[in-house]
């Protein structure tokens, strides 16, 4: 049985047990595997890793793990310039584009609140969520670590929080997408997008009250639905302004 010295940093160290953490421990394994299949035996998915040391030097997915050997592990680097060096992941996305699994519906409909073109399905197998996000180029979202670990997923994340609020939060942060929101202009039942109707082209869709309050609407270019500035609207529109808040100078500083 060989045996290799790995190391995990920063938030790579969520997805081992707690004696694993923060520290070298030694990896039993036969033969040579891949760098890649040695990490994800130990559990942290591909798409979460954005560089490996062998030995210190930079390698890619495919070097194979020998006996002996000292591997470090890196999650994506968003404040550090590590161009120098190979990273495994590739090049990021030009648009942030989302698919979620059957676990995070909530966090699909907040995402498309603030305006993120976001795929989401509770039918969705795990082989068309990953053809999807391969063949689309979108990210893939979900609490399924062995989802992540399919060959086909090249962008993907792990959401840790359980809290919908919290994950929509976590998302942001972990793609620095707060320059990119561009609330209500996509539909929250199927994502297509909004385009302002006039009145009298839904009004037999309309409740009685709506149509006597309420003169401007929007309608969904994909499934009809239709939408107005009501109660509801406002509710929303207080928690896109928290959302927003939260990346004042102030709230960043205190991360």
């Amino acid at each position: 049985m060989n045996r290799a010295c790995f190391r995990f940093y920063a938030e790579l160290n969520d997805f081992l047990p707690p004696e694993r953490r923060g520290r070298p421990f030694e990896h039993a394994f036969e033969g040579s595997p891949s760098v890649k299949d040695a990490i994800e035996a130990i559990g942290v998915p591909h798409p979460e890793v954005d560089l490996i040391l062998v030995n210190g030097a930079s390698v890619d997915f495919s070097c194979l793990v020998q006996d002996g050997d000292r591997v470090s592990v890196y999650p994506v680097f968003e404040a550090i310039d590590i161009a120098p060096l190979a990273r495994v992941r590739p090049r990021p996305l030009r648009e942030p584009r989302f698919v979620l699994d059957a676990h995070l519906g909530r966090l699909a409909a907040y995402l498309r609140m603030l305006g993120f073109d976001t795929l989401y399905r509770n039918d969705y197998r795990d082989e068309e969520l990953a053809r999807i996000s391969s063949q689309e180029g979108r990210i893939l979202l979900t609490r399924d670590r062995g989802l992540l670990k399919r060959g086909a997923v090249t962008h993907g994340y792990y959401v840790r929080e359980t809290n919908p609020r919290q994950q929509l939060m976590e998302v942001l942060r972990r793609f620095d997408l707060s320059g990119a929101m561009t609330p209500f202009r996509r539909c929250l039942r199927c994502n297509g997008l909004l385009q302002p109707v006039n009145k009298e082209a839904v009004v037999d869709r309309l409740p009685p009250r709506t149509k006597e309050y309420y003169d401007e609407f929007h309608a969904c270019g994909s499934c009809g639905q239709v939408y107005w500035k009501g109660s509801h609207y406002r509710r929303m529109e207080g928690f896109v302004e928290r959302v927003v808040d939260s990346y004042s100078p102030v709230s960043v500083a205190r991360r």
